[in-house]
């Protein structure tokens, strides 16, 4: 066989090789991972969605945390894809302390805040000089500030998101304690009342049956939804990213909710 036969012949066998390998890394490109980072309360929510997205090539990495701090330099760091945790008011303030471009991707659900107490049956067995506890965060320390004037305990300036320094009135002189909001559930047994994120709550085993007052949820609650987020802008057209909101976003995940959640929080994309 002359030379250029035998060069034809070797491109002709090579050729479906280089077809099938070209077809293989296709497959695999598609089959795309996604780390979602989540609070330790969600997972059954999320291996829902886990499950239902693994028809469709997509696979989910789970990666769990406990604290509002976390997260989100984990998803600037690249160490997660997306993160589902936080509400509008938080975010704001993220970016802005932060100089990053965090953005929503898709509603979640919102929960509202709640006081929980050992010592007292309702806030309003407070008395002069008692103290509670309340998360350091702007979106949630002004949540929990609205629950206590709620009440009628204190009265603060029209604010959006006030602070201590907003309060106008407050008869009892309660000692208002700020801390982290992972670290509430866990001053229980120091303060007279703290005021308790819905998801903390939950981690902490908190029935909110046994809660002492709840947050009302009105036309001005919006800012305070939770949704899945993304590193920056160019990640909302990310068509995986839609098939996770898409999928979180349905009849299935709002009634596994009620169940998971005992009827705590309330579906946020309706």
């Amino acid at each position: 066989m002359k030379l250029w036969q035998k060069i034809v012949a070797t491109v002709a066998i090579a050729l479906p090789v280089f077809a099938l390998a070209a077809c293989g890394n296709q497959s695999t490109s598609n089959n795309k991972t996604v780390k979602v980072g989540i609070m330790s309360n969600d997972r059954e929510i999320w291996q829902d969605i886990q499950k239902r997205l693994k028809k469709q090539n997509v696979n989910i990495k789970l990666v769990e945390f406990t604290d509002y701090t976390t997260p989100n330099k984990a998803l600037e760091d690249g160490d997660v894809d997306l993160n589902a945790f936080q509400n509008y008011t938080f975010l704001d303030n993220w970016n802005k302390k932060h100089h990053t471009h965090i953005v929503s991707i898709g509603d979640t659900y919102l929960g509202p805040i709640r006081a929980y107490s050992k010592k007292i049956k309702s806030l309003k067995d407070l008395k002069s000089g008692d103290t509670v506890s309340i998360p350091n965060d702007p979106a949630n320390e002004g949540r929990a500030l609205n629950l206590l004037q709620q009440v009628g305990l204190i009265k603060l300036k029209d604010k959006a998101t006030p602070t201590t320094r907003d309060i106008t009135e407050n008869k009892l002189n309660l000692k208002l304690t700020e801390l982290d909001a992972a670290q509430t559930a866990r001053s229980m047994n120091d303060v007279a009342a703290a005021v308790v994120n819905n998801d903390i709550a939950a981690a902490a085993k908190l029935n909110v049956k046994d809660s002492i007052a709840v947050e009302k949820i009105t036309d001005k609650s919006s800012p305070y939804i939770n949704f899945i987020s993304a590193k920056s802008k160019k990640d909302k057209a990310n068509k995986t990213y839609q098939k996770i909101v898409k999928a979180y976003q349905t009849k299935q995940t709002a009634k596994l909710m009620k169940k998971v959640y005992k009827g705590t929080t309330v579906p946020a994309w309706k």
